[in-house]
């Protein structure tokens, strides 16, 4: 199981240490510190959809209109990720055979937690 995100996140953290204590193997990959490719960036799209792309948070924020106006495609969001590591919504959770967004009770309960 693989937990994109970044270290340094709170809810990141959460997620592993509850994972970990439920005995998942999971294995951090820091976002900031190692590029998530383009092409599992568009399959992210394809799966979990524009909520990929943290509207609240302070990347958001940062972006120009212009930038933000970006996000309301594909190519455009992947693009927006690929430059802004920290605009991707945090966690995203890789079992190898689902992906899952977020620390939700959702999310918690269909990983068995």
């Amino acid at each position: 199981m693989k937990l994109y995100g970044i270290k340094t996140c709170d809810t990141c953290r959460k997620a592993l240490k509850e994972l970990a204590a439920a005995g998942h193997d999971v294995a951090l990959v820091d976002v900031r510190a190692e590029a998530v490719g383009s092409e599992i960036l568009a399959a992210w799209m394809e799966t979990v959809g524009p909520d990929l792309v943290n509207r609240r948070s302070t990347t958001w924020k940062g972006l120009s209109d212009e930038d933000r106006a970006k996000a309301d495609t594909t190519d455009g969001a992947v693009a927006l990720l690929t430059a802004n590591p920290t605009l991707m919504k945090r966690p995203v959770i890789e079992t190898g055979t689902a992906t899952h967004l977020g620390w939700t009770p959702k999310v918690r309960g269909a990983l068995g937690l």
